[in-house]
Protein backbone atom coordinates (compact mmCIF):
# COMPACT_ATOMS: atom_id res chain seq x y z
CA UNK A 1 0.00 0.00 0.00
CA UNK A 2 1.86 3.85 -0.88
CA UNK A 3 2.29 6.13 1.65
CA UNK A 4 -0.93 8.48 1.94
CA UNK A 5 -0.64 12.36 2.38
CA UNK A 6 -1.46 12.37 5.86
CA UNK A 7 1.84 9.89 5.68
CA UNK A 8 3.95 12.15 4.16
CA UNK A 9 2.72 15.01 6.08
CA UNK A 10 3.78 13.29 9.22
CA UNK A 11 7.11 12.24 7.50
CA UNK A 12 7.63 15.92 6.92
CA UNK A 13 6.74 17.20 10.16
CA UNK A 14 9.00 14.60 12.12
CA UNK A 15 11.85 15.29 9.18
CA UNK A 16 11.20 19.67 10.17
CA UNK A 17 11.65 18.89 14.20
CA UNK A 18 14.86 16.99 13.64
CA UNK A 19 16.16 19.61 11.61
CA UNK A 20 15.22 21.91 14.00
CA UNK A 21 16.84 20.11 17.37
CA UNK A 22 19.82 19.44 15.09
CA UNK A 23 19.85 22.98 14.40
CA UNK A 24 19.60 24.12 18.21
CA UNK A 25 22.25 21.10 19.12
CA UNK A 26 25.15 22.68 16.61
CA UNK A 27 24.42 26.32 17.48
CA UNK A 28 25.06 25.40 21.17
CA UNK A 29 28.59 22.95 20.08
CA UNK A 30 29.50 26.52 18.16
CA UNK A 31 28.55 28.56 20.96
CA UNK A 32 30.31 26.69 23.60
CA UNK A 33 33.47 26.31 20.97
CA UNK A 34 33.80 30.09 20.70
CA UNK A 35 33.33 30.56 24.24
CA UNK A 36 36.31 27.47 24.71
CA UNK A 37 38.54 28.84 22.33
CA UNK A 38 38.16 31.99 23.89
CA UNK A 39 39.12 31.20 27.06
CA UNK A 40 42.06 29.12 25.60
CA UNK A 41 43.41 30.93 22.96
CA UNK A 42 43.49 34.17 24.71
CA UNK A 43 45.27 36.63 21.86
CA UNK A 44 43.98 39.93 21.49
CA UNK A 45 46.25 42.70 23.87
CA UNK A 46 44.82 46.02 24.94
CA UNK A 47 45.78 49.32 22.77
CA UNK A 48 46.95 51.70 25.24
CA UNK A 49 45.49 54.91 24.79
CA UNK A 50 47.09 58.44 23.46
CA UNK A 51 47.54 60.27 26.99
CA UNK A 52 49.12 62.98 25.48
CA UNK A 53 45.42 64.10 23.78
CA UNK A 54 43.86 64.23 27.47
CA UNK A 55 42.35 67.71 28.83
CA UNK A 56 40.19 66.39 31.19
CA UNK A 57 40.87 68.07 34.21
CA UNK A 58 37.02 67.81 36.03
CA UNK A 59 36.46 64.13 36.73
CA UNK A 60 35.18 60.56 35.41
CA UNK A 61 32.50 58.36 35.82
CA UNK A 62 32.79 55.10 37.57
CA UNK A 63 30.65 52.31 36.42
CA UNK A 64 30.54 48.60 38.57
CA UNK A 65 29.14 45.79 37.61
CA UNK A 66 27.93 42.91 40.29
CA UNK A 67 28.13 40.02 37.53
CA UNK A 68 27.28 38.77 34.16
CA UNK A 69 25.48 36.11 33.19
CA UNK A 70 24.91 34.14 29.56
CA UNK A 71 21.28 35.46 29.79
CA UNK A 72 21.06 37.60 32.65
CA UNK A 73 19.23 36.92 36.02
CA UNK A 74 17.74 39.31 38.69
CA UNK A 75 21.21 39.81 40.05
CA UNK A 76 23.26 39.59 37.16
CA UNK A 77 23.13 41.30 33.85
CA UNK A 78 23.20 40.00 30.84
CA UNK A 79 26.04 39.45 28.02
CA UNK A 80 23.83 40.70 25.60
CA UNK A 81 22.43 43.65 27.68
CA UNK A 82 26.32 44.67 28.88
CA UNK A 83 27.11 44.90 25.15
CA UNK A 84 24.56 47.44 24.59
CA UNK A 85 25.71 49.40 27.49
CA UNK A 86 29.09 49.53 26.57
CA UNK A 87 28.10 49.96 23.05
CA UNK A 88 26.13 53.28 24.03
CA UNK A 89 28.79 54.37 26.37
CA UNK A 90 31.75 53.62 23.49
CA UNK A 91 29.64 55.57 20.95
CA UNK A 92 29.21 58.64 23.63
CA UNK A 93 32.45 58.97 23.75
CA UNK A 94 33.77 57.25 26.54
CA UNK A 95 37.21 56.00 27.04
CA UNK A 96 38.07 53.62 30.04
CA UNK A 97 41.01 54.83 32.49
CA UNK A 98 42.72 52.77 34.87
CA UNK A 99 43.75 52.43 38.44
CA UNK A 100 47.27 54.55 37.66
CA UNK A 101 45.30 57.39 35.91
CA UNK A 102 43.21 57.93 38.39
CA UNK A 103 45.88 57.88 41.21
CA UNK A 104 47.81 60.57 38.52
CA UNK A 105 44.54 62.44 38.70
CA UNK A 106 44.28 63.44 42.58
CA UNK A 107 47.97 63.26 43.38
CA UNK A 108 49.55 64.82 40.10
CA UNK A 109 46.91 66.56 38.47
CA UNK A 110 47.24 64.96 35.63
CA UNK A 111 44.77 64.82 32.61
CA UNK A 112 41.82 62.69 31.76
CA UNK A 113 40.31 61.75 28.28
CA UNK A 114 37.24 64.09 27.65
CA UNK A 115 34.84 61.21 28.84
CA UNK A 116 36.69 59.02 31.51
CA UNK A 117 35.15 55.81 32.71
CA UNK A 118 36.41 53.84 35.32
CA UNK A 119 34.99 50.15 34.70
CA UNK A 120 34.64 47.34 37.74
CA UNK A 121 32.98 44.09 37.84
CA UNK A 122 32.58 43.23 41.50
CA UNK A 123 32.16 39.53 43.27
CA UNK A 124 35.08 37.73 41.83
CA UNK A 125 32.67 35.50 39.45
CA UNK A 126 34.65 33.62 36.85
CA UNK A 127 31.51 33.93 34.31
CA UNK A 128 31.77 38.11 34.65
CA UNK A 129 35.42 37.54 33.23
CA UNK A 130 34.13 35.06 30.31
CA UNK A 131 31.32 37.19 29.25
CA UNK A 132 33.11 40.80 29.92
CA UNK A 133 36.37 39.67 27.85
CA UNK A 134 35.06 39.68 24.50
CA UNK A 135 33.41 42.83 25.02
CA UNK A 136 36.32 44.76 26.47
CA UNK A 137 38.26 43.44 23.37
CA UNK A 138 35.44 44.82 20.98
CA UNK A 139 35.61 48.40 22.54
CA UNK A 140 39.17 48.13 23.63
CA UNK A 141 37.94 48.57 27.30
CA UNK A 142 40.04 48.42 30.26
CA UNK A 143 38.32 47.41 33.39
CA UNK A 144 39.11 45.89 37.28
CA UNK A 145 37.75 42.87 38.17
CA UNK A 146 37.27 42.99 42.41
CA UNK A 147 38.00 39.40 44.61
CA UNK A 148 37.14 38.55 48.23
CA UNK A 149 40.56 36.99 49.12
CA UNK A 150 38.81 34.05 51.29
CA UNK A 151 37.26 32.74 48.04
CA UNK A 152 40.50 32.45 46.45
CA UNK A 153 42.51 28.73 46.24
CA UNK A 154 38.60 26.77 47.47
CA UNK A 155 36.57 24.98 45.95
CA UNK A 156 34.12 27.39 44.97
CA UNK A 157 34.57 27.32 41.17
CA UNK A 158 32.32 30.00 40.28
CA UNK A 159 34.91 32.51 41.52
CA UNK A 160 38.00 33.46 39.62
CA UNK A 161 41.25 31.63 41.24
CA UNK A 162 44.77 32.89 41.12
CA UNK A 163 46.07 31.11 38.07
CA UNK A 164 42.91 32.98 36.45
CA UNK A 165 43.66 36.67 37.66
CA UNK A 166 47.44 35.96 35.99
CA UNK A 167 46.24 35.05 33.23
CA UNK A 168 43.27 37.76 32.87
CA UNK A 169 46.38 40.89 34.00
CA UNK A 170 48.70 39.56 30.80
CA UNK A 171 46.08 41.02 27.75
CA UNK A 172 46.26 44.23 29.13
CA UNK A 173 42.23 44.26 29.52
CA UNK A 174 42.20 43.72 33.51
CA UNK A 175 43.49 45.01 36.93
CA UNK A 176 42.69 43.71 40.13
CA UNK A 177 40.30 45.18 42.65
CA UNK A 178 39.52 43.69 46.32
CA UNK A 179 35.67 43.57 47.75
CA UNK A 180 37.81 42.66 51.35
CA UNK A 181 38.46 39.24 52.76
CA UNK A 182 34.73 37.93 53.42
CA UNK A 183 31.38 38.16 53.00
CA UNK A 184 30.27 37.52 56.42
CA UNK A 185 26.98 39.25 58.24
CA UNK A 186 27.78 39.91 62.22
CA UNK A 187 24.41 40.32 64.84
CA UNK A 188 22.23 39.00 63.21
CA UNK A 189 18.17 38.55 64.14
CA UNK A 190 15.97 36.15 62.29
CA UNK A 191 12.06 37.19 60.87
CA UNK A 192 11.17 35.71 64.12
CA UNK A 193 13.26 38.45 66.18
CA UNK A 194 15.92 35.43 66.96
CA UNK A 195 19.28 36.11 67.57
CA UNK A 196 21.51 34.60 65.44
CA UNK A 197 24.77 35.93 65.71
CA UNK A 198 27.51 35.62 62.99
CA UNK A 199 26.88 34.37 59.80
CA UNK A 200 28.76 33.28 56.64
CA UNK A 201 26.96 34.42 53.48
CA UNK A 202 26.65 30.81 52.13
CA UNK A 203 24.63 30.03 55.37
CA UNK A 204 21.98 32.13 54.52
CA UNK A 205 20.34 30.49 51.83
CA UNK A 206 17.03 31.69 52.54
CA UNK A 207 17.71 35.91 53.19
CA UNK A 208 13.70 36.20 53.34
CA UNK A 209 14.11 34.75 56.83
CA UNK A 210 16.66 37.21 57.96
CA UNK A 211 15.79 40.64 59.99
CA UNK A 212 18.16 42.76 60.83
CA UNK A 213 22.22 42.11 60.36
CA UNK A 214 24.87 43.88 59.67
CA UNK A 215 28.78 42.87 57.95
CA UNK A 216 31.49 41.83 59.74
CA UNK A 217 33.59 45.32 59.17
CA UNK A 218 31.10 47.47 59.87
CA UNK A 219 30.28 47.12 63.60
CA UNK A 220 30.93 45.60 66.89
CA UNK A 221 29.92 42.06 67.71
CA UNK A 222 27.47 42.19 70.07
CA UNK A 223 25.29 39.72 71.90
CA UNK A 224 21.61 39.15 71.98
CA UNK A 225 20.54 42.64 74.20
CA UNK A 226 23.11 44.57 71.47
CA UNK A 227 25.63 45.45 73.88
CA UNK A 228 28.91 44.73 72.47
CA UNK A 229 31.24 41.17 73.48
CA UNK A 230 34.31 43.11 72.59
CA UNK A 231 35.99 46.13 74.13
CA UNK A 232 37.53 48.72 71.40
CA UNK A 233 40.94 46.74 71.35
CA UNK A 234 39.36 42.86 70.67
CA UNK A 235 37.12 44.60 68.00
CA UNK A 236 40.17 46.69 66.66
CA UNK A 237 42.21 43.38 66.96
CA UNK A 238 39.99 41.25 64.95
CA UNK A 239 39.17 44.60 62.18
CA UNK A 240 42.92 44.27 61.70
CA UNK A 241 43.21 40.61 61.47
CA UNK A 242 40.47 40.74 58.66
CA UNK A 243 42.33 43.09 56.39
CA UNK A 244 45.88 41.10 57.46
CA UNK A 245 44.50 37.68 56.10
CA UNK A 246 43.22 39.47 53.41
CA UNK A 247 46.59 41.01 52.81
CA UNK A 248 48.64 37.62 53.23
CA UNK A 249 46.39 35.95 51.04
CA UNK A 250 46.76 38.36 47.91
CA UNK A 251 50.30 38.47 48.58
CA UNK A 252 50.80 33.78 49.00
CA UNK A 253 48.56 33.83 45.76
CA UNK A 254 49.05 36.56 43.67
CA UNK A 255 52.59 38.33 45.23
CA UNK A 256 50.81 41.46 45.87
CA UNK A 257 47.54 43.55 46.59
CA UNK A 258 45.26 44.99 44.39
CA UNK A 259 45.25 48.66 44.81
CA UNK A 260 41.63 49.68 44.52
CA UNK A 261 39.28 48.63 47.20
CA UNK A 262 35.18 48.27 47.01
CA UNK A 263 34.17 47.59 50.75
CA UNK A 264 31.29 45.63 51.33
CA UNK A 265 28.66 47.47 52.07
CA UNK A 266 28.56 50.64 50.35
CA UNK A 267 28.00 54.50 52.38
CA UNK A 268 28.12 52.72 55.76
CA UNK A 269 31.87 54.27 56.03
CA UNK A 270 32.47 57.42 57.46
CA UNK A 271 28.17 58.50 57.34
CA UNK A 272 26.64 55.87 59.94
CA UNK A 273 28.83 53.50 61.79
CA UNK A 274 30.29 53.46 65.29
CA UNK A 275 32.97 56.50 65.31
CA UNK A 276 35.60 53.60 66.50
CA UNK A 277 34.76 50.83 64.44
CA UNK A 278 34.91 53.88 61.34
CA UNK A 279 38.54 54.68 62.51
CA UNK A 280 39.83 50.93 62.68
CA UNK A 281 38.68 50.56 58.79
CA UNK A 282 39.99 53.88 57.91
CA UNK A 283 43.63 52.59 58.81
CA UNK A 284 43.65 49.85 57.50
CA UNK A 285 42.30 50.60 54.32
CA UNK A 286 44.76 53.72 54.01
CA UNK A 287 47.68 50.68 54.81
CA UNK A 288 46.71 48.40 52.04
CA UNK A 289 45.13 50.41 49.33
CA UNK A 290 45.61 53.41 47.60
CA UNK A 291 41.99 54.36 46.84
CA UNK A 292 38.85 52.98 47.29
CA UNK A 293 35.52 53.30 45.79
CA UNK A 294 33.41 53.74 49.43
CA UNK A 295 29.98 54.43 48.26
CA UNK A 296 27.18 53.55 45.56
CA UNK A 297 24.69 55.22 43.82
CA UNK A 298 26.37 58.05 42.10
CA UNK A 299 28.50 57.65 38.99
CA UNK A 300 30.43 61.25 39.12
CA UNK A 301 33.60 61.77 40.88
CA UNK A 302 35.06 65.52 40.38
CA UNK A 303 38.38 66.39 40.76
CA UNK A 304 38.20 67.86 44.69
CA UNK A 305 37.24 64.07 45.81
CA UNK A 306 38.74 61.79 47.92
CA UNK A 307 40.54 58.98 46.54
CA UNK A 308 39.46 57.29 50.01
CA UNK A 309 36.14 58.34 49.62
CA UNK A 310 35.02 57.71 45.80
CA UNK A 311 31.86 56.55 44.31
CA UNK A 312 30.28 54.45 41.64
CA UNK A 313 26.85 52.92 40.25
CA UNK A 314 25.99 49.87 40.63
CA UNK A 315 23.91 49.03 37.28
CA UNK A 316 20.56 46.70 38.13
CA UNK A 317 20.22 43.43 35.75
CA UNK A 318 16.82 45.42 35.33
CA UNK A 319 18.23 48.87 33.82
CA UNK A 320 17.58 48.99 29.95
CA UNK A 321 20.81 50.77 28.36
CA UNK A 322 18.63 54.23 28.71
CA UNK A 323 18.30 53.59 32.40
CA UNK A 324 22.07 53.83 32.74
CA UNK A 325 22.49 56.34 30.21
CA UNK A 326 19.65 58.77 31.96
CA UNK A 327 21.35 57.95 35.60
CA UNK A 328 24.82 59.54 33.87
CA UNK A 329 22.96 62.10 32.68
CA UNK A 330 21.67 63.14 36.07
CA UNK A 331 25.03 62.69 38.17
CA UNK A 332 27.41 64.30 35.19
CA UNK A 333 25.07 67.19 34.26
CA UNK A 334 26.18 66.63 30.53
CA UNK A 335 23.24 65.68 27.94
CA UNK A 336 22.84 62.50 26.87
CA UNK A 337 22.44 61.10 23.74
CA UNK A 338 19.78 57.98 24.12
CA UNK A 339 19.24 54.93 22.39
CA UNK A 340 16.33 55.21 19.88
CA UNK A 341 16.51 51.63 18.37
CA UNK A 342 13.66 51.09 15.32
CA UNK A 343 13.98 54.39 13.95
CA UNK A 344 10.90 53.68 11.59
CA UNK A 345 8.88 52.69 14.64
CA UNK A 346 10.35 56.02 16.67
CA UNK A 347 9.29 58.01 13.82
CA UNK A 348 5.42 57.45 14.33
CA UNK A 349 5.45 58.57 18.47
CA UNK A 350 6.15 62.35 19.56
CA UNK A 351 8.42 62.05 22.80
CA UNK A 352 6.88 64.29 25.52
CA UNK A 353 8.97 63.21 28.29
CA UNK A 354 12.03 60.91 29.11
CA UNK A 355 13.53 58.56 26.36
CA UNK A 356 12.34 55.60 24.62
CA UNK A 357 14.07 52.87 22.71
CA UNK A 358 12.21 50.67 20.30
CA UNK A 359 13.17 47.26 20.54
CA UNK A 360 11.32 44.25 18.39
CA UNK A 361 8.50 43.71 20.02
CA UNK A 362 8.87 46.40 22.95
CA UNK A 363 8.68 50.18 23.72
CA UNK A 364 11.26 50.81 26.31
CA UNK A 365 10.04 54.30 28.09
CA UNK A 366 12.39 55.60 30.49
CA UNK A 367 11.64 58.57 32.67
CA UNK A 368 13.92 61.11 33.75
CA UNK A 369 15.61 61.23 37.48
CA UNK A 370 11.57 61.96 39.77
CA UNK A 371 10.09 62.58 36.57
CA UNK A 372 7.64 61.11 33.85
CA UNK A 373 8.56 59.57 30.52
CA UNK A 374 5.52 60.18 28.06
CA UNK A 375 5.00 58.97 24.32
CA UNK A 376 2.31 60.55 22.17
CA UNK A 377 1.05 58.63 18.81
CA UNK A 378 1.05 60.72 15.87
CA UNK A 379 -1.72 58.86 14.03
CA UNK A 380 -4.42 59.01 16.68
CA UNK A 381 -4.99 62.66 17.27
CA UNK A 382 -8.02 62.58 14.44
CA UNK A 383 -9.75 58.84 15.84
CA UNK A 384 -12.28 58.88 18.31
CA UNK A 385 -12.91 55.46 18.86
CA UNK A 386 -9.89 53.14 19.47
CA UNK A 387 -8.78 49.56 20.79
CA UNK A 388 -5.85 49.22 22.23
CA UNK A 389 -3.98 45.96 23.57
CA UNK A 390 -0.75 45.41 24.83
CA UNK A 391 1.57 43.63 27.67
CA UNK A 392 3.04 45.46 30.60
CA UNK A 393 6.39 44.05 31.37
CA UNK A 394 7.61 46.63 33.18
CA UNK A 395 9.45 46.05 37.30
CA UNK A 396 6.22 45.44 39.68
CA UNK A 397 7.78 48.59 41.45
CA UNK A 398 6.53 51.62 39.17
CA UNK A 399 4.16 53.24 37.19
CA UNK A 400 2.88 52.60 33.70
CA UNK A 401 0.21 54.05 31.82
CA UNK A 402 -1.62 54.09 28.82
CA UNK A 403 -3.85 57.19 27.86
CA UNK A 404 -6.93 57.18 24.83
CA UNK A 405 -8.59 60.21 24.23
CA UNK A 406 -5.62 62.49 26.14
CA UNK A 407 -5.92 65.99 24.66
CA UNK A 408 -2.46 67.84 24.81
CA UNK A 409 -3.90 71.41 25.16
CA UNK A 410 -7.30 70.74 26.98
CA UNK A 411 -5.12 68.32 29.44
CA UNK A 412 -8.04 65.98 29.71
CA UNK A 413 -8.13 61.75 28.99
CA UNK A 414 -9.21 59.01 29.97
CA UNK A 415 -6.24 56.56 31.35
CA UNK A 416 -5.26 53.14 32.93
CA UNK A 417 -2.72 52.96 35.37
CA UNK A 418 -1.00 49.99 36.62
CA UNK A 419 0.81 51.01 39.73
CA UNK A 420 2.76 48.92 42.09
CA UNK A 421 0.56 46.08 41.04
CA UNK A 422 -2.63 48.20 41.71
CA UNK A 423 -4.68 49.13 38.65
CA UNK A 424 -6.71 51.97 38.10
CA UNK A 425 -9.02 53.39 35.76
CA UNK A 426 -9.07 57.65 35.33
CA UNK A 427 -10.76 60.18 33.28
CA UNK A 428 -9.98 63.77 33.74
CA UNK A 429 -11.88 66.67 32.01
CA UNK A 430 -10.76 69.88 30.65
CA UNK A 431 -9.83 71.94 33.73
CA UNK A 432 -11.05 69.22 36.05
CA UNK A 433 -9.45 66.78 38.50
CA UNK A 434 -8.53 63.51 38.16
CA UNK A 435 -11.54 61.17 38.68
CA UNK A 436 -11.36 57.63 39.63
CA UNK A 437 -13.76 54.91 38.14
CA UNK A 438 -12.21 51.86 39.15
CA UNK A 439 -9.39 50.57 41.33
CA UNK A 440 -8.04 47.19 42.31
CA UNK A 441 -5.34 45.41 43.40
CA UNK A 442 -4.25 43.16 40.98
CA UNK A 443 -3.40 39.35 41.70
CA UNK A 444 -0.59 38.44 43.53
CA UNK A 445 2.62 38.11 41.44
CA UNK A 446 4.87 35.16 42.35
CA UNK A 447 8.71 35.74 42.96
CA UNK A 448 11.41 33.72 44.03
CA UNK A 449 13.50 34.30 47.74
CA UNK A 450 16.60 34.24 46.36
CA UNK A 451 15.91 37.33 43.92
CA UNK A 452 15.58 39.41 46.83
CA UNK A 453 18.04 42.35 46.78
CA UNK A 454 20.03 41.94 50.10
CA UNK A 455 20.74 45.57 51.17
CA UNK A 456 19.17 45.99 54.42
CA UNK A 457 22.33 46.43 56.09
CA UNK A 458 22.00 49.31 59.47
CA UNK A 459 22.49 50.01 62.71
CA UNK A 460 19.63 49.00 64.97
CA UNK A 461 18.54 48.33 68.53
CA UNK A 462 17.69 44.99 70.23
CA UNK A 463 14.52 46.36 70.85
CA UNK A 464 14.03 46.41 66.51
CA UNK A 465 15.96 43.22 66.36
CA UNK A 466 13.81 41.46 68.95
CA UNK A 467 10.75 42.92 66.72
CA UNK A 468 11.20 40.57 64.11
CA UNK A 469 11.71 41.43 59.99
CA UNK A 470 11.40 45.35 59.49
CA UNK A 471 8.16 45.87 57.04
CA UNK A 472 9.37 45.63 53.61
CA UNK A 473 7.39 46.71 50.68
CA UNK A 474 4.68 43.16 49.32
CA UNK A 475 7.34 43.34 46.65
CA UNK A 476 11.25 44.01 45.92
CA UNK A 477 11.81 46.51 43.70
CA UNK A 478 13.96 44.11 41.12
CA UNK A 479 10.81 41.86 40.51
CA UNK A 480 9.30 41.83 36.65
CA UNK A 481 6.22 40.65 35.66
CA UNK A 482 4.03 40.94 32.38
CA UNK A 483 -0.10 41.98 32.35
CA UNK A 484 -1.96 42.16 29.34
CA UNK A 485 -4.11 44.96 28.94
CA UNK A 486 -7.10 45.85 26.27
CA UNK A 487 -9.05 48.76 26.16
CA UNK A 488 -11.73 49.82 23.88
CA UNK A 489 -13.53 53.17 23.89
CA UNK A 490 -16.15 54.24 21.75
CA UNK A 491 -18.47 56.97 21.95
CA UNK A 492 -18.71 57.85 25.50
CA UNK A 493 -18.49 53.84 26.58
CA UNK A 494 -15.06 52.06 28.30
CA UNK A 495 -14.12 48.56 28.27
CA UNK A 496 -11.17 47.85 29.75
CA UNK A 497 -9.82 43.75 30.73
CA UNK A 498 -6.22 42.96 32.74
CA UNK A 499 -5.05 39.43 32.46
CA UNK A 500 -7.75 38.25 30.23
CA UNK A 501 -10.66 39.27 32.80
CA UNK A 502 -13.03 42.10 32.14
CA UNK A 503 -12.94 44.87 34.76
CA UNK A 504 -14.79 47.39 32.98
CA UNK A 505 -17.56 46.77 30.33
CA UNK A 506 -18.92 49.53 29.01
CA UNK A 507 -18.30 52.02 31.38
CA UNK A 508 -19.86 55.42 30.89
CA UNK A 509 -16.64 58.23 30.91
CA UNK A 510 -17.78 61.95 30.93
CA UNK A 511 -18.96 63.15 26.80
CA UNK A 512 -17.09 66.14 27.27
CA UNK A 513 -13.92 63.60 26.71
CA UNK A 514 -14.40 63.55 22.84
CA UNK A 515 -11.11 64.03 21.48
CA UNK A 516 -7.43 63.41 21.40
CA UNK A 517 -4.64 60.33 20.85
CA UNK A 518 -2.95 57.67 22.34
CA UNK A 519 -0.05 57.82 24.87
CA UNK A 520 2.09 55.94 27.48
CA UNK A 521 3.56 57.21 30.19
CA UNK A 522 6.07 55.73 32.41
CA UNK A 523 7.18 57.15 35.84
CA UNK A 524 9.01 55.62 39.09
CA UNK A 525 7.18 54.65 42.49
CA UNK A 526 7.85 56.41 45.26
CA UNK A 527 8.10 52.92 47.27
CA UNK A 528 11.61 52.56 45.70
CA UNK A 529 13.95 54.23 47.60
CA UNK A 530 17.33 53.60 45.68
CA UNK A 531 16.30 54.60 42.22
CA UNK A 532 14.42 57.36 40.88
CA UNK A 533 14.35 56.58 37.46
CA UNK A 534 11.86 53.82 36.28
CA UNK A 535 11.54 51.98 32.97
CA UNK A 536 8.08 51.33 31.59
CA UNK A 537 8.06 48.59 28.97
CA UNK A 538 5.04 48.40 26.53
CA UNK A 539 5.09 44.61 24.17
CA UNK A 540 2.99 43.74 21.25
CA UNK A 541 0.93 47.11 21.40
CA UNK A 542 -1.89 46.83 18.71
CA UNK A 543 -3.60 50.22 18.43
CA UNK A 544 -6.57 50.16 15.90
CA UNK A 545 -9.07 52.41 14.46
CA UNK A 546 -13.38 51.16 15.56
CA UNK A 547 -14.31 54.28 12.73
CA UNK A 548 -14.43 52.86 9.19
CA UNK A 549 -17.37 52.70 7.75
CA UNK A 550 -17.94 48.91 7.72
CA UNK A 551 -17.56 48.63 10.77
CA UNK A 552 -14.07 46.88 10.70
CA UNK A 553 -10.77 47.71 12.73
CA UNK A 554 -7.82 49.54 10.63
CA UNK A 555 -4.66 48.65 12.71
CA UNK A 556 -3.03 52.34 13.05
CA UNK A 557 0.12 50.60 14.73
CA UNK A 558 1.79 47.37 15.81
CA UNK A 559 5.30 45.49 17.12
CA UNK A 560 3.56 42.51 17.16
CA UNK A 561 6.53 40.34 15.54
CA UNK A 562 4.69 37.87 12.81
CA UNK A 563 5.66 35.78 10.19
CA UNK A 564 9.74 35.28 9.84
CA UNK A 565 10.38 37.43 12.28
CA UNK A 566 7.97 35.90 14.67
CA UNK A 567 9.13 32.24 14.30
CA UNK A 568 13.10 33.52 14.22
CA UNK A 569 12.28 35.31 17.77
CA UNK A 570 10.53 32.08 19.02
CA UNK A 571 13.54 29.88 17.76
CA UNK A 572 16.46 32.47 19.05
CA UNK A 573 14.22 31.78 22.50
CA UNK A 574 13.60 28.36 22.44
CA UNK A 575 17.92 27.97 21.75
CA UNK A 576 18.77 30.30 24.46
CA UNK A 577 16.76 27.94 27.19
CA UNK A 578 18.25 24.79 25.85
CA UNK A 579 21.68 26.90 26.21
CA UNK A 580 20.54 28.00 29.82
CA UNK A 581 19.64 23.95 30.24
CA UNK A 582 23.23 22.40 29.21
CA UNK A 583 24.82 25.39 31.15
CA UNK A 584 22.82 24.34 34.48
CA UNK A 585 23.37 20.89 34.06
CA UNK A 586 26.63 19.97 33.14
Amino acid sequence: MGKTTSDVLDYRKKDRNKFIKTLSQVAILVVLGVMLYNAVFDWKKYEEPNKASWTNDKGFIAISYFGVGRTGTPKLVAKEQLDEQLQALYDQGYQTISQQDILDFYKKKKPLPEKALFLAFEDGRNDSSLFAQPLLEKYNFKATALSYGNKMGNSENKFLQPEDMKKMMENGFWELGSNGYRLTYINVFDDQGNFIGVKDESELSNKTKVGYYNHYLMDFIRDSNMIPIEDRSKMEARINEDYKRMNDTYMNQLGFVPGTYMIMHANTLYGGMNRLVAEANDANIKKYFTMHFNREGTAYNDSEGDLYNLTRVQPEPYWYTNHLLMRIQKDTGEKIRFVRGDEEQAKEWDRLGGTAQFMEDQIVLTSPAAGSGMLYFKKSDSQKDIKLSAKLEGNVIGKQSIYLRYDREKGSFVRVVLHDNELRVEQKKEKGEVQELFKTELSQVIWNPEDLTFDRASVYTREQGESGAPKLEKYPINIKNTRPIEMTVQGDRLSVSVDNTILLDKQQIDPTISSGGVALEAAYSDVNKKDDIYDGVFADVQIASLEQPNGEQQMLFSNVQTGLAGVFRSTKKAISATMDWVIDTF
